[in-house]
């Protein structure tokens, strides 16, 4: 049986006199991966900064197994200042991890010997070569590099992957994540994904990346109306789940109308003087309406915005070129985009994605080249960083002071209340401050703000950070039905998957892709590339191993193999042992020379650079020479 780590039981919480969630009960053992989905403000961040214990609650109880080692990584994690990046990644109280954090900062002093010697030392004594080689591995993924550089001057992006490698490092029995993928590019995405599939470590995890829940998760909790929602199995299964109980509810709230219309048809025809009417049947009507009206109050988000005109011309991008000292963002680029296309960009933090649709919308101007735009375009720009709200204006006093009402089309209009509905904030929550909203319901409201002004052009960078999978599902239905032009960037493949026709990828250093298919069209088309490439290599090596490496002898054929190696795969086979043997002998010497303190300054930096790449290349040619091994099994 599985240990318990973490038991909540009854636990309810309110802010005033709204209540987030009541007598909310649940456990998370060993092994179990589970996310928390709700709508924006519906609590989600709350319960988790409860269970960590950086909020307090109204009622019930949390118990953790006894010496539980949590590790949590919060939306908008802070460092101290003066803290260098480097020891922001290796705060933990791990021995091991402690022993590489001061062997890592005297590296970062060459001409401190002495330093470096004892370091060595304490490697030694503590084991924990093997995780300076995992740590560096993490820390590579995630692109943080300059460890010495101090976390003051760092983006909140930059901030959140360093809390994620921080946590990560310490291997947690249970690990809180809040929206975990935020800030993250598709390829640490993906690698982040892969780590948590083969991690040993439980999970609680708030996110709205819908592949992430489905590929990682087991079980699925959900608030909806202050009440939990457990689903045993992953987002697929949730779904399924949650139609068969929304549609047993909506069943029961057509009987719970229609005997609502009856019941106020009732109370209506008594004569006012009248003092006679059934207490039973008054009680029971309050109850019945209290019941309805909850339900219509948790209502739907709707977005039925009229897109402006748009003529035939939008813009051509006439061999522009765009670079930042060495690194280049595009060069002599042509695109001529066309009426109603969707257009996703994708590709790593830094290729230069966000620059590029700030050149298209003015707010960049390239180094040559030109950006002639349609004379109907009218964009409505969605940034990482255009949410500038005053933090003391109520909420509808901010959407007022953009437009008084909003165009549907048609001849119909919205006040701005009525349209401040459509997106679920409730005429209360439109009188409150912005300071109160959840970093969801900001982002909901900036959505607003920017469809308002009937654009024809949506250019979105990063819209789906911090929204609710409620909200999302909104918006892609919106943006498949839009009748104007459209350009995404984003991590979040699920939503690129259901929104665009078409894919710019960024590959870095002015090379860019034009891909004709959406996400996962593109990730098939890469991963059956490389495998050609591949097999392109093998069939180009000349030389293989027959001696199989002492550790694997016993290795086996995971299936039945009908094929023999070929020529060259013995070839191969033979090759990957010798040189399998001579990484190996080369390792062990340099870990001598480290500990026998026979190194000095910069050749002590270098070898210990060559001990990291050694453990990657053994990695990849030991992979191979399993891989190998079962086929000639």
């Amino acid at each position: 049986m599985a240990a318990s780590y973490l038991q909540v039981e009854g636990l309810s919480k309110s802010f005033g006199a709204k209540v987030l969630f009541e007598q909310v009960s649940f456990g998370i053992s060993e092994n179990d991966r589970v996310a928390i989905v709700a709508r924006n403000g519906a609590g989600k961040t709350t319960l988790l900064n409860i269970i960590a214990g950086k909020e307090d609650y109204d009622d019930g109880s949390i118990s953790f197994k006894r010496d539980l080692v949590v590790g949590i990584l919060p939306q908008d994690p802070h460092f101290p200042a003066g803290m260098t990046v480097l020891q922001a990644c290796l705060h933990s109280n791990s021995e091991q991890v402690k022993a590489v954090a001061r062997y890592e900062e005297a590296l970062l002093h060459p001409e401190d010997t002495e330093a470096i010697n004892a370091a060595m030392a304490e490697m030694d004594s503590t084991k924990a070569w093997n995780y300076e080689s995992r740590i560096k591995q993490i820390l590579g993924k995630l692109n943080i590099h300059h460890l010495d550089q101090k976390v003051d001057h760092l983006s909140g992006g930059q901030l959140k992957r360093i809390a994620l490698a921080n946590v990560l490092i310490m291997e947690p029995e249970l690990l809180i994540l809040d929206e975990p993928t935020n800030h993250l590019d598709l390829a640490m995405v993906e690698w982040l994904e892969d780590y948590m599939r083969n991690s040993r470590m439980a999970l609680l995890m708030v996110t709205h990346d819908r592949y992430f829940l489905d590929r990682v998760c087991n079980t699925i909790l959900e608030i909806d109306q202050q009440t939990l929602y457990t689903y045993h199995g992953n987002y697929s299964y949730f779904l399924e789940k949650k139609q068969e109980r929304q549609e047993q509810q909506n069943a029961e709230l057509q009987r719970a109308n229609n005997l609502y219309r009856k019941e106020l048809d009732w109370m209506r025809r008594q004569p006012q003087a009248r003092g006679t009417k059934a207490q039973y049947r008054i009680d029971a009507f309050g109850e019945l309406e209290e019941k309805v009206k909850q339900k219509r109050q948790a209502g739907n988000m709707h977005l039925d915005v009229k897109a402006s005109y748009i003529g035939s011309k939008i813009f051509e991008a006439k061999y522009i070129s765009k670079s930042y000292g060495d690194i280049k963002i595009l060069d002599k680029f042509y695109y001529n985009f066309s009426r109603y296309e969707k257009m996703g960009i994708v590709g790593n933090n830094g290729t230069g994605k966000s620059t590029f649709v700030k050149m298209i919308v003015g707010e960049e101007q390239p180094d040559s080249g030109t950006i002639d735009l349609g004379e109907t375009i009218r964009f409505g720009y969605y940034s990482q960083t255009g949410m500038q709200f005053d933090e003391q204006m109520k909420v509808i006093d901010a959407v007022q002071s953009i437009a008084e009402n909003v165009d549907l089309g048609d001849g119909k209009k919205l006040n701005v209340s009525q349209f401040l509905q459509h997106f679920l904030f409730t005429p209360e929550r439109q009188h409150d401050y912005v300071y109160k909203l959840s970093g969801g319901e900001r982002r909901r409201l900036y959505l607003c703000t920017v469809l308002m002004t009937n654009p024809n052009f949506l250019v979105l960078d990063e819209p789906t950070n911090d929204l609710d999978i409620v909200t999302l599902n909104v918006l892609e239905e919106y943006l498949q039905n839009f009748k104007g032009c459209v350009i995404v960037v984003s991590h979040d493949r699920y939503f690129m998957d259901k929104v665009v026709d078409h894919l710019l990828v960024f590959h870095g250093q002015a090379e860019v892709q034009d891909f004709p298919g959406n996400y996962t069209d593109y990730r098939e088309y890469k991963e059956a590339k490389q495998a050609e490439e591949r097999r392109n290599k093998e069939n180009q090596s000349a030389a293989k191993p027959t001696n199989a490496p002492a550790t694997t002898e016993n290795a086996k054929p995971t299936g039945n193999r009908a094929r023999k190696l070929t020529f060259k795969e013995k070839k191969e086979l033979e090759q990957l042992t010798i040189e399998i043997d001579e990484l190996e002998t080369e390792k062990k010497a340099i870990e001598e020379a480290m500990s026998n303190g026979s190194l000095q300054g910069q050749e002590l930096l270098e070898k210990s650079q060559r001990i990291g790449e050694i453990g990657e290349i053994l990695d990849e040619k030991e992979m191979r020479w399993l891989e190998l091994s079962e086929i000639g099994g």
